[in-house]
């Protein structure tokens, strides 16, 4: 997967919607929004709050909103594109410029900025408590400093090495398990981050 650093080379790479890239473009920008690149897409920001991003995908390009769970969309102009998965983001879709509403999107646009500007946010449900595998606690009461460095790391990551402990059936594989996620505790890592970007 190629990597860009400027909208140009993203819509370079994305020469299908080239049209449609520059006219949501020209929209995001005649607001006071700042943008740049972040998960290798151009997302616009405001007072440094991720706000707006775009994509260009093989069958169409989409405008999507951090927030747009908040917006007024009486036109029922917004999806969810990962049903329950997704609590606050909302896009449009489009497949041709002709379609492109550019009145619905400079109102969007305008309501979000407000909504941040007045502090309007989503508020996610905390993540479900997870139970101490049984053999990290016993390898706490001898090893104090895992043990604090396994409360330094973040509860999600916390939960994603218990969860990994729990998956092995058998005893051999857990202590197993135990011995490779050790030094990845220690050094404030997660089991997984090695696949995140």
């Amino acid at each position: 997967m190629a990597k860009f650093d400027t909208f140009e080379a993203y819509q370079a790479d994305k020469s299908k919607w080239e049209k449609e890239l520059a006219q949501l473009r020209s929209i995001l920008l005649s607001f006071d929004l700042k943008e740049c690149i972040k998960w290798n897409t151009p997302v616009y920001t405001y007072q440094g709050q991720n706000l707006i991003g775009l994509g260009a995908f093989k069958n169409d390009v989409c405008i999507w909103f951090f927030h747009g769970a908040l917006l007024s969309d009486s036109e029922n102009l917004l999806t969810n594109a990962q049903g329950d998965k997704t609590k606050a983001m909302r896009q449009l879709r489009f497949n041709s410029q002709s379609v492109i509403p550019e009145d619905s999107i400079r109102i969007f646009i305008a309501e979000t900025i407000q909504d941040h500007l007045d502090g309007k946010k989503i508020v996610y449900n905390k993540p479900s408590p997870f139970v101490l595998h049984p053999l990290l606690e016993k390898t706490f009461q001898k090893n104090p400093n895992l043990e604090t460095a396994f409360n330094t790391i973040t509860p999600y990551k916390q939960k994603e090495f218990c969860a990994h402990l729990a998956a092995a059936k058998k005893e051999e594989t857990q202590l197993k398990r135990l011995d490779k996620i050790i030094p990845l505790i220690l050094a404030g890592k997660g089991i997984n981050d090695k696949y995140r970007y």
